[in-house]
C-alpha cells in the first residue's frame, strides 16, 4: 500500500501516491504549507494518507517551532485525519511551541486532555517545559504557582522543584531562585544540596554578576551539607573564563587535581578552553592528549573547543586535520563544529561548499547557522549565496524566525530592493513575528507613533 503526498498546482489539487519517507514527507509537507493556508483532506476519499510514527510527528512539529498556528494545525490534522495517537512526547513538543508564543491557556488545555488519557499523562518533562516557558516570559509567579499545584498530578517532588530552580536560574531570575530556596529548603527534601547551589552559581554566571559569583563560591564553603564537586568547579572555571581571567580557571583545574577530584569530560573541556585562552591552543592540544591518557574519552564538545581555538588563530589547516581526526575516532561533528569554520571562513564559495558537505553528511543546520550565514553574506553584499541559504532553509523544513527574516530584509534594503523587502516584511508580520521598524519601508516604531514612553 502506498501512502500519498498532496500539494497544490494552480487551479487544481493533486494527490499523488509516493514511496513514504518520514524526512522527505515533512520537507514536502512544508512545501505544501507554503501554498495552502489550511490543512485539507484528499480529493479522493479512497486514497490512503501516510502512517506517521512518533519521531516523524515530533520532527515535523519542530520544523514549525516558529509558526505555532501551522504547528497546531498539523498536530490536530495528524490526529483527526491520519488516526495518529499523540503520546506524552508529542504533546510536550506542541506545548513547548505554544509556550514560546505565550499561548499558555491553550497549553493548559492540552495538559488537561493529557491527564484524561492513559498513554499521554503529563510527566516531569511536561512541567519542566511549562516552567521554562513561564520564566522565559518573566512570569515567575505563574511558574511558582504551577509548582504549588503539582499535587493534583502527583508530581510535586524533588525533581519538579529542581526543574523549577533550573528554569529560574537559566533565564536570569536567580534572585527569585535564591529567595525560593531560602524559603523552601527546610521543607523540600533534596538528595544533595550541592546540586541546588550549583544551579544558583550558574544562575549568577548567566547574569554576569562576577562579584556575586565569587561571593557565592566562597559561601558554598561555609554552608553545611554543601561539598563542591566536579560540577561546581566546572561552572566556576567557566565563570573565570567569561570574566576574562582564564588563568584563574587553570588554577582551579590544578586545585581539582591536587584534591584528587575525578575530572569528567565537561571539566576537561572547560580546562582545555581556559588553558587555550591563557596560554595558547598548543597547550590545549597538550591537555587534550593528557585527557585521553587519563582514560577520559573526548566528546564532540572537546573537539569543538580545539577547532574553535584553531580557527580563531587562523590555523585552518590544523582545524581541518582535527575534523578528520573526529571522523577517524567515530566522533561525528555537529552543527557547532561547522559553525566554528563558518565564522572564520571569508570566501563565499568555500562557505557554501562546506555548507553543502555538512548537509550531505546528515548534519542539519540550526536557525543560528542560517542567520549567521545570511548576515555574513548580507554584510558582504552577496545576495545570491544569501538566497541559496534561505532556499535551503525552506527546503529542509526549517521555519524562519524573526532573526532570519530581519537578516534577509536588511540585506535587501541595503541593496535597494525595497519591493521585495516589503514582501518579506509583510510575510513576517502575517506569521505574528515582530519586524524591525525601517524608515526605508515606511514602517515606524508603533510605540513612538502612539506617544508611549518606555520607563
Amino acid at each position: 500500500m502506498l501512502p500519498a503526498i498532496f500539494y497544490r498546482r494552480p487551479n487544481r489539487l493533486l494527490f499523488l501516491p509516493l514511496p513514504f519517507s518520514p524526512l522527505k514527507f515533512f520537507v514536502k509537507f512544508h512545501s505544501f504549507l507554503q501554498n495552502n493556508a489550511h490543512f485539507i483532506e484528499p480529493s479522493n476519499p479512497n486514497s490512503t494518507l501516510p502512517e506517521f510514527d512518533q519521531s516523524t510527528v515530533c520532527e515535523t512539529l519542530s520544523s514549525y517551532s516558529n509558526d505555532y498556528k501551522r504547528a497546531f494545525e498539523f498536530f490536530n490534522w495528524v490526529q483527526n485525519n491520519c488516526g495518529f495517537k499523540h503520546n506524552t512526547e508529542t504533546f510536550n513538543r506542541m506545548i513547548d511551541i505554544l509556550g514560546k508564543f505565550f499561548e499558555f491557556d491553550q497549553s493548559w488545555e492540552l495538559i488537561q486532555i493529557m491527564q484524561k488519557q492513559q498513554l499521554s499523562r503529563p510527566d516531569h518533562s511536561t512541567f519542566r517545559i511549562i516552567f521554562k516557558r513561564y520564566v522565559s516570559a518573566h512570569l515567575v509567579k505563574e511558574a511558582i504557582d504551577t509548582f504549588d499545584k503539582l499535587d493534583q498530578f502527583n508530581l510535586k517532588d524533588e525533581t519538579s522543584f529542581c526543574n523549577l530552580m533550573d528554569a529560574l536560574c537559566e533565564y536570569k531570575h536567580v534572585v527569585e531562585a535564591q529567595e525560593l530556596w531560602d524559603n523552601q529548603k527546610s521543607c523540600v527534601r533534596i538528595g544533595g544540596e550541592t546540586k541546588i547551589y550549583n544551579m544558583i552559581l550558574r544562575g549568577w554566571s548567566k547574569l554576569g554578576w562576577w562579584g556575586k559569583c565569587r561571593e557565592f563560591w566562597e559561601q558554598m564553603d561555609r554552608e553545611e551539607g554543601v561539598s563542591k564537586d566536579v560540577v561546581s568547579y566546572s561552572i566556576y572555571m567557566d565563570i573565570q573564563c567569561k570574566c576574562g581571567k582564564p588563568w584563574k580557571a587553570v588554577k582551579l583545574y590544578k586545585e581539582m587535581k591536587r584534591k584528587r577530584i575525578r575530572l569528567d569530560v565537561v571539566a576537561y573541556n572547560t580546562a582545555i578552553h581556559a588553558i587555550g585562552l591563557s596560554e595558547g591552543v598548543d597547550f590545549s592540544i597538550r591537555l587534550y592528549k593528557e585527557m585521553m591518557e587519563s582514560g577520559c574519552k573526548p566528546n564532540v564538545a572537546t573537539y569543538n573547543v580545539i577547532i574553535k581555538l584553531l580557527c580563531e588563530n587562523g590555523r585552518m589547516k590544523e582545524a581541518i586535520d582535527m575534523l578528520r581526526e573526529m571522523h577517524r575516532k567515530a566522533c561525528h561533528p555537529n552543527v557547532i563544529t561547522y559553525n566554528c569554520f563558518f565564522r572564520s571562513l571569508v570566501k563565499p564559495n568555500e562557505i557554501l561548499r562546506l555548507f553543502e558537505k555538512m548537509i550531505e553528511s546528515g548534519v542539519r543546520p540550526g536557525l543560528d547557522t542560517y542567520v549567521m550565514l545570511m548576515r555574513k553574506f548580507g554584510k558582504w553584499g552577496f545576495l545570491r549565496p544569501l538566497f541559496i541559504v534561505w532556499d535551503k532553509m525552506e527546503q529542509l523544513g526549517c521555519s524562519p524566525d524573526e532573526s532570519a527574516y530581519n537578516a534577509l530584509i536588511d540585506a535587501l534594503v541595503e541593496k535597494g530592493m525595497l519591493d521585495m523587502a516589503k514582501k518579506y516584511d509583510e510575510e513576517m508580520l502575517a506569521k505574528g513575528l515582530s519586524a524591525k521598524p525601517r524608515v526605508e519601508l515606511g514602517t515606524k516604531d508603533a510605540n513612538r507613533e502612539s506617544g508611549d514612553v518606555h520607563l
